[in-house]
């Protein structure tokens, strides 16, 4: 049943969000629930500061991981899902995913079972974080990463079993060619809707904020019906519903665009020497999942690592924002990690919701937090006279600085 305090969906395509708006959290294992308890202080202090009571987030905790495992016996409950279908924008911690065995990673479950295909990753570089470069402060890209296709569909077959020795004949008979016996065997599924949606998305979002360049990232040298068609697919949509908005890169005549967003295209390994050689070149990334699961980390550590690197799934019924970072069980309960990637990507929903007051006072806030070198301890073992302070601590210092 509707409740006042959801957000809903407008005819037009763009949601309605009440001033008193409930959204679901998930705190997340391990340093989770340090971490998620820093955030909503600095998110309901940013939220104050803004509008003064006329606006307000009530928070809602839904199950997921660990804690529900032991609650009610299932690591991601219908209801939880059922939840944040209803409410449309969720935010949450970092959750468990054993490597190897047990339960198949929650993360991806989130978005594929929401059909939040577009994991958005904004990265850039906050001055004085520690950085292994020279000049981090030329990193300010944002990576659009397909969801819900590639090899973390999830679609595997374990060495020796029937399924797999049946597949294997299969492609065998198909293509010809022999495939080991007692082979595990994955299959990559890459479709053209889902690749075009992502596509559209990112090249929509590096039009709106008037961004230089999109570049598709792909192995399409090597698998060229899978990633190659990744790329053609990109250049497809972008000549049928851009044309007049984007050039293409070949088609540059010199240094200028005249103003239209330049459509460029690199093999992925390629990509990684870019990133880091010519940073400033690239603005928008879209790419398949798996490469943009390895680039968006890679990034990150560029800039500062994974404690400050947010993340938003995003899809045409709604969102989950997310710390990109892992459990780190060791620190569990020591209000010792930073939270920043969970604050960096509620300043993501802040602005998703339309509320960009909130999300430019607690990006600022941040930034003069960092630069004046009050941090945690992961940024404060990299600088030089550096105050090094808890993870509760932090986030009362960005309150301050607000």
């Amino acid at each position: 049943m509707q409740t006042a305090n959801q957000i809903t969906k407008l005819a037009n395509g763009a949601l309605h969000v009440p001033d008193h708006v409930e959204i679901p959290f998930i705190e997340g294992d391990g340093v989770g629930p340090d971490i998620w308890r820093a955030s909503q202080m600095v998110f309901d202090a940013a939220v104050e500061k803004c509008f003064h009571g006329t606006k307000k987030v009530i928070w809602k905790e839904v199950l997921a991981g660990e804690k529900a495992f032991k609650q009610v016996g299932n690591w991601l409950p219908d209801e939880t899902l059922q939840t944040i279908k209803d409410y449309r924008v969720a935010i949450k911690g970092p959750l468990t995913t054993p490597v190897g065995k047990g339960v198949r990673s929650i993360n991806v479950a989130l978005r594929q079972t929401l059909d939040l295909y577009a994991c958005i990753r904004p990265v850039r570089y906050y001055p004085g974080v520690p950085s292994p470069f020279k000049e981090p402060q030329k990193v300010n890209m944002v990576i659009f990463r397909e969801n819900t296709e590639d090899v973390y569909a999830g679609l595997e077959f374990a060495a020796g079993t029937k399924e797999a020795e049946e597949l294997r004949a299969t492609v065998e008979r198909l293509s010809g060619k022999k495939v080991r016996a007692e082979s595990a065997i994955g299959i990559k599924p890459m479709t053209s809707f889902a690749s075009k949606r992502l596509i559209k998305m990112a090249i929509e979002h590096a039009l709106e904020h008037k961004l230089p360049s999109l570049t598709l990232v792909h192995k399409g040298n090597i698998m060229k019906f899978t990633e190659g068609a990744f790329r053609e697919w990109g250049y497809e949509l972008a000549k049928e519903e851009f044309r007049e908005k984007v050039i293409f890169e070949e088609e540059l005549s010199s240094s200028s665009s005249n103003g239209k967003l330049i459509i460029k295209d690199r093999i992925a390994d390629n990509m990684f020497q870019q990133v880091q050689l010519r940073p400033d070149e690239y603005s928008v990334i879209a790419t398949t999942n798996l490469n943009g699961d390895y680039l968006s980390d890679a990034l990150a550590a560029m800039v500062g690592g994974l404690g400050i690197a947010p993340g938003g799934n995003i899809g045409a019924e709604g969102a989950v924002f997310e710390a990109t970072h892992g459990t780190a069980p060791k620190y569990a309960g020591q209000d010792k990690v930073n939270p920043g990637s969970v604050i960096l990507s509620g300043k993501m929903m802040f602005d998703y919701l339309g509320w960009t007051k909130v999300g430019s006072m607690i990006d600022s806030a941040l930034e003069s937090t960092i630069k004046e070198k009050v941090v945690t301890y992961d940024l404060a073992r990299g600088m030089t006279g550096a105050k090094e302070v808890s993870c509760s601590k932090f986030a009362e210092e960005l309150i301050a600085r607000m």
